[in-house]
């Protein structure tokens, strides 16, 4: 009788032990705690131990059940797998909480604005800034990288460099990101928005795929309206027809950039300069794209409008960009001279 009142006893007592330590286990685990780092990043590094993110967690307050955490992944789930990454942990939260949010790796990631129009120059800068590595790179390096004409041998086996192919939009990159990765990424984009159609159509109009992007840096350079871009690459292709020099200032702003002197002002230097990209003085098509164009500068260089017009003068009158069009020499003239007014008065302003 002892014996059965003892063994009774023991199984009461395990039973209360159990469900004790059960009940422990899960308040543990689920219950919610404040801590003072939900603002700022916990980095859990490649190769670390269960153990090892305990104590970076622990170390933080993010984590104030450690034993508890210990014998929730040794005993209950050995297969839990906690990812390397970047985390922010919001306040309270829970053990279990923690857990899985570390199952899914998250790397901290950074945007990249590239905009439309900007040359190879411009964008080798921001990158340069946005993302150091080390060793560090400096512009002129993330610049030569840019050199690598690899990337775009099936689109333009002549080019000498990327210019042009630099798709402009935003980029989410992980923070410390090489520059020659993101450089490759934005390539890859150019390749992604340029539409397989697009080969015939720059046959239609008698242009190689090369001479489309170099219409499309221009267009994308003289105006930022996207309804009148057509227009502007009417333009563009009467002239080249008859043999008209295009005068497009913003090619003597890259000799500029190129030369290295660009200050914000074109200077009576840069329009006279002998240079293959000066297109008051050469016929034809700068020798390569100006900037980086975007989409709708690209489908305006497929698509010109059907136009007689080989001139234009900004509308200063609903100063949004837009633009006068003219087909006639003495019109343009008469345009040019109210424009030229209107910017005499607004340096003596």
């Amino acid at each position: 009788m002892k014996l059965g009142r003892s063994i009774k006893v023991i199984f009461i007592l395990v039973i209360l032990i159990t469900g004790g330590f059960v009940f422990w286990l899960y308040t543990a685990l689920h219950s919610p705690v404040s801590h003072s780092s939900a603002n700022r990043y916990i980095v859990i590094e490649q190769g670390s131990t269960s153990n090892g993110i305990l104590e970076v967690l622990g170390a933080h307050d993010i984590l104030q059940a450690p034993l508890a955490t210990k014998i929730y992944l040794r005993f209950f789930n050995r297969d839990a797998k906690m990812e390397a990454g970047d985390y922010k942990f919001p306040t309270p939260i829970s053990p279990i909480e923690v857990i899985n949010q570390l199952k899914h790796g998250k790397r901290r990631t950074k945007s990249l604005t590239i905009p439309e129009g900007w040359t190879r120059f411009e964008i080798a800068k921001r990158i340069a800034k946005a993302f150091p590595v080390e060793p560090l790179m400096s512009e002129k390096g993330v610049l030569a990288l840019m050199d690598d004409t690899s990337l775009i041998q099936e689109i333009d086996s002549k080019s000498e460099n990327l210019e042009g192919y630099l798709y402009p939009t935003t980029y989410q990159f992980e923070l410390g990101t090489h520059p020659k990765e993101i450089i490759a990424k934005m390539v890859q984009q150019f390749k992604s928005v340029w539409q397989p159609q697009w080969d015939s159509l720059a046959l239609e109009t008698g242009r190689t795929k090369r001479e489309i992007v170099i219409i499309a840096s221009l267009i994308e350079n003289e105006s930022k309206i996207d309804s009148e871009r057509n227009l502007v690459a009417s333009v563009i292709y009467n002239r080249l027809e008859q043999g008209i020099p295009l005068g497009i200032d913003a090619t003597n702003v890259y000799i500029a950039k190129l030369l290295g002197r660009w200050d914000g002002i074109i200077h009576k230097s840069d329009v006279e300069v002998d240079h293959p990209y000066n297109t008051r003085r050469i016929l034809g098509l700068p020798p390569g794209p100006i900037s980086s164009p975007s989409r709708t500068a690209i489908e305006a260089a497929l698509h010109p409008a059907q136009t007689d017009n080989l001139y234009y003068v900004l509308n200063v009158q609903a100063n949004d960009g837009s633009h006068y069009f003219y087909s006639s020499a003495t019109e343009f003239a008469k345009g040019k001279a109210d424009y030229q007014r209107w910017l005499a008065g607004q340096r003596d302003n």
